[in-house]
């Protein structure tokens, strides 16, 4: 199912991400779900795949940052 709302994201994501990259894995898992239909797994890798690609990483000390 699409998520409608950051709050319906996963707690791992919800719990980590900034919120501008929270906006971005929600866009890209969505998108990956109209993409390749049913494959939920698929779209959770396009989702963390899309939140690197904007140059999200964890710092030294393991929070989500983005970096330049």
């Amino acid at each position: 199912m699409p998520y409608k709302t950051i709050a319906q994201l996963p707690k791992g994501v919800k719990d980590n991400l900034p919120k501008h990259a929270k906006r971005i894995y929600k866009e890209a898992y969505n998108s990956a779900r109209e993409q390749y239909g049913q494959d939920e797994h698929r779209a959770h890798q396009v989702a963390w795949s899309a939140v690197k690609k904007a140059g999200y990483r964890k710092n030294a000390e393991g929070d989500w940052k983005k970096m330049d």
